[in-house]
Parts: C-alpha cells; sequence; structure tokens
C-alpha cells in the first residue's frame, strides 16, 4: 500500500508504529508528539532541527535521526510511514519506503483520520492571522470546558502544545489551523482540503507560496473548493472586509457570517479604546451587543482575529460571558510579538513570524501602537518562498513605515534563483533610504553574517529602543546573538 492507497479506520486504530520524514516541521512535531501521547510509537528523522520543535520533540522523548537514511527505517520497522510535504523524490529514506511498498501517508491525512475522525471539525484558514486565531479559538473551548482536540502552526502557550487529540471520542470538536500550502510531493492538494470543516473561517487572501501557487487566482481556487467542503448545516464565517473572500463565500452551501468593522455585518465591532496594556472593542451580533472584551494586543489586524474567534465559539453553543473570560487568560503563540528580553537601558528585542508585506505592515503597525514614544528597529530576512523572489519587491518597499531604522538580512539560499526573479535587497534598500529612513543591508558575500547586523544595531542603538526581528526562520540565530551581546554588556 503506498502513496494515497491510504490505511482503513480500522487499520489506524490499531496501529502502533509510525515514522515522520521531515519531522522538524511544526505541523509536523506537533502531531507526531500528540499521536506519542494517544499511544503510538513514534519515530522521525530531518535533516537539520532547531528549536523550539527540537526542544519540543526532545521534551517528549520523540527519538529524531539526524539526516535521512533507509537503515533508520529498518531499525524502527513503522507500521506507517508518514512524508513531510517538504519530502520529494531523491530522499533517501522515501526512496526506501517507496522500493520496500511501506505504507505511506500525509500529515492532512493522518491528522483527518485519527484526530478529527468523529468530531466536528472547525477550521481556521487565510494568508494572515490563522496561527493566533486557531490558538484563541482552542483556548475558548478548552476555557469553556469542551476539551477541544486541536492543530496549530506553533506551540501554543496555554497549551505548551501544538496539537493534541480530544478529549472526547465522539461529539467533541477538533479545531486546525488550516493550511492553503500542498499536502506531500504525492498530493499538490492545499492542506486544508483534508479537514472536513463543519465551522469554517476565512480571514483573508493574498499571494503566497510562490513555490506552490503560480498566480493569486490558483490561491482563490483552492479557497474556493474549501467552501464546497462545508456542509449545508455548517457556517462559513468570513472577514467582510478581505475582497476575495467575501466575493467567493457568495458560492457557498452553507449560511455565511461576515466579521468585521461595519454595522452591516452579522459580527460587528465598535468602541474599540487602546490603553497601556491592550485594546477593548464592543461586539454586536445581528446588531444585537453582545458585550464588550478586552485583548492584551493591538492592531486592528488582532481585533479581527478575535471577533472570528468570537464567532466560533458561539456558533459552539459557549455563552458570551464565558468566551470574555476566556479571552482575558489567553496568552499568544510563540513568535507572535514575543518579548525575547529587556535589557540594560530599557532595551526590548521581539521576535515576530511575519514576513509576507501585509503582515510586516500589521505587525509594525500595532507595535508602534504599543509603544509609541520608542525608536523601532525593524530587522527583515527575506527567508520563504515568495519574500526571497521579487514578487513584493514593491510592496516591501512600503510596508516599513513605521520603523525607524529597517535591517535587511540576506536573501536566503539566493542561488534557487534566477537574478531577474531574485529579491533585489539593494534596490529595496535604496527605496527605503529614499522615503528618509536609515537602512542596513547584509551584502550577500558578508562573511560575518549576522554578526554584522548586531555590530550595525549595536552602534545605532539607544536608551528605550525596541528591536523586532521579523522573519519565518532563525534568521541564523541572530535573536541569540544579540540577546547574548545585551548580557554581556550588562
Amino acid at each position: 500500500m503506498i502513496m494515497n492507497e491510504f490505511p482503513t479506520e480500522a487499520q489506524y486504530s490499531i496501529m502502533r508504529s509510525l515514522y515522520f520524514i521531515g519531522i522538524g516541521g511544526t505541523a509536523m512535531a506537533s502531531v507526531a508528539v500528540a499521536l506519542s501521547k494517544a499511544g503510538h510509537r513514534i519515530t522521525g528523522s530531518d535533516g537539520a532541527l532547531y528549536p523550539p520543535m527540537s526542544s519540543y520533540l526532545a521534551e517528549h522523548s520523540i527519538a529524531c535521526f539526524t539526516g535521512y537514511h533507509p537503515e533508520n527505517l529498518l531499525r524502527t520497522k513503522p507500521d506507517i510511514v508518514v512524508v513531510g510535504n517538504a519530502v520529494s523524490r531523491g530522499n533517501p529514506e522515501l526512496e526506501h519506503a517507496l522500493n520496500e511498498h511501506m505504507n505511506l501517508v500525509s500529515m492532512p491525512e493522518l491528522v483527518s483520520r485519527e484526530l478529527i475522525g468523529h468530531n466536528r471539525s472547525v477550521v481556521i484558514t487565510g494568508t494572515h492571522g490563522k496561527t493566533t486565531t486557531t490558538s484563541l479559538t482552542a483556548w475558548l473551548f478548552e476555557h469553556a470546558c469542551l476539551q477541544p482536540g486541536f492543530l496549530i502552526g506553533g506551540i501554543a502557550e496555554n497549551f505548551n502544545a501544538g496539537c493534541r487529540a480530544s478529549g472526547k471520542t465522539e461529539g467533541g470538536y477538533f479545531i486546525t489551523e488550516g493550511d492553503e500550502y500542498d499536502t506531500a510531493y504525492f498530493d499538490k492538494r492545499s492542506k486544508f482540503l483534508h479537514y472536513r470543516p463543519d465551522i469554517a473561517v476565512i480571514n483573508n487572501i493574498e499571494f503566497d507560496h510562490a513555490d506552490i501557487f503560480s498566480s493569486f487566482d490558483d490561491i482563490v481556487t483552492s479557497f474556493r473548493q474549501f467552501i464546497t467542503l462545508i456542509p449545508s448545516k455548517g457556517v462559513l464565517i468570513v472577514n467582510g472586509h478581505d475582497t476575495a473572500a467575501s466575493e467567493i463565500s457568495g458560492k457557498a452551501f452553507c449560511p455565511v457570517e461576515r466579521f468585521g468593522f461595519s454595522e452591516h455585518f452579522e459580527w460587528s465591532v465598535s468602541d474599540p479604546s487602546v490603553s497601556e496594556t491592550g485594546t477593548s472593542f464592543a461586539v454586536a451580533r445581528n446588531g444585537e451587543m453582545k458585550g464588550t472584551v478586552t485583548i492584551d494586543q493591538f492592531g486592528n489586524h488582532n481585533i479581527l482575529n478575535t471577533v472570528a474567534a468570537i464567532a466560533v465559539a458561539f456558533h459552539a453553543g459557549i455563552p458570551f460571558p464565558v468566551i470574555a473570560k476566556g479571552i482575558r487568560s489567553f496568552k499568544r503563540p510563540k513568535r507572535r510579538m514575543e518579548i525575547v528580553g529587556e535589557f540594560d537601558n530599557g532595551i526590548i528585542l521581539v521576535d515576530d513570524f511575519a514576513h509576507h508585506p501585509t503582515a510586516i505592515r500589521a505587525t509594525l503597525a500595532s507595535l508602534r501602537q504599543r509603544f509609541p514614544d520608542r525608536k523601532i528597529i525593524a530587522c527583515f530576512e527575506p527567508r520563504s518562498n515568495t519574500s526571497t523572489r521579487n514578487i513584493f519587491q514593491k510592496d516591501l518597499e512600503t510596508c516599513f513605515s513605521d520603523a525607524d531604522i529597517i535591517v535587511i538580512g540576506k536573501v536566503h539560499r539566493p542561488e534557487r534563483y534566477a537574478e531577474h526573479e531574485r529579491l533585489d535587497t539593494g534596490k529595496l534598500s535604496s527605496a527605503i533610504a529614499d522615503s528618509g529612513k536609515k537602512v542596513f543591508v547584509s551584502g550577500e558575500k558578508s562573511v560575518c553574517y549576522p554578526e554584522d547586523i548586531v555590530q550595525f544595531i549595536h552602534q545605532n542603538i539607544r536608551e528605550n529602543d525596541l528591536i523586532i526581528l521579523l522573519s519565518n526562520g532563525s534568521f541564523n540565530g541572530l535573536k541569540t546573538l544579540l540577546t547574548e551581546s545585551f548580557l554581556k554588556k550588562r
């Protein structure tokens, strides 16, 4: 049995040994730990592992091999081999598994069968805000004692986990961060097409994942397919301000509810107010005031994330007072405006996952709202498959307006693209400098990267300044280097 000839539910219920090729991915590691806690024997491999997922796997005693070698499969003799979507033909373990006719399954199909199962499925989608919205939704269900299962693209602070099974074998809820990225090398559909939503959220739709989608229309097509999976007795909850999401929601066979800053939406926000510790706003449904909530976050995007989660919780029967109380005890996922440290002279270091121009712009705007009097030094690493290309060359020139100093890191693995396809960091630096801002760009041939960034920051930082790291990766260890350098100065 190989590729898409998946095991039956009966086979899943008795299997004990799973091997994850590419176990270091955030979702792969989280699912591996959840299934280990469910009683399965889990092993896996990856080319390289780094925190937080390496630490997470080690904490849960998951045996991981460094490097891909057929001997790993011969030694562990798994019943099922789980193939990560970063794994492709030519991987030595995958080639061995194919030659030996081992049972192969994608991670989303495994989640659908083993974790979603007979539970009601909640799927949170969108180009931005998925992790935060899914984490908050799962916490609201937990706070209401519904014992939800969940799969989140990060470590949820309230649970110290990225995935777990539902506390109920039937009739419970499983809440999934619905990624539009592809499933596996043998299944190029978006992951979220496996999750059979009863309650679905589309927060926004923008172009991303240029290695998978050739155009914005291709992404919209995947979301259209996703909508066709919602049953007629389900519900689709849509950001009413997003043109693409609103347009395709008109084809849904289920009720559609919009949310946003308009009294004409089914879920409307009004009277937002900002304090030093967060944001408060009122929420109404179909014109009926439900109450006021307070979040320890800033920016309109975080308000919209919260309202989406409120709408989902409402459809699960959770009373609004319980929802409002749950929101107050919510902790953001790691790497979402995460304060890494506060050092001498009032200097603050923040880490954030933002890497798409829209996310960078929203993150910096919310940071400026929270720290209006501080100078902000924004360090951006072009690392994702989209941000390393010149697709967003113009958008990146304008998304740093709320920063005072901008640092641009090296383009990650530039050899993947021809020069005319690659993000031009020199051109980007010049365009930002023309707007009157100070810019430092690390040269592609720099031999002391990212130490050159650390040196630049120490030459330019002043009392009470704030540094934010913007990357979907490790930024070559810049966070650790900066932390150590500030501690050393202390």
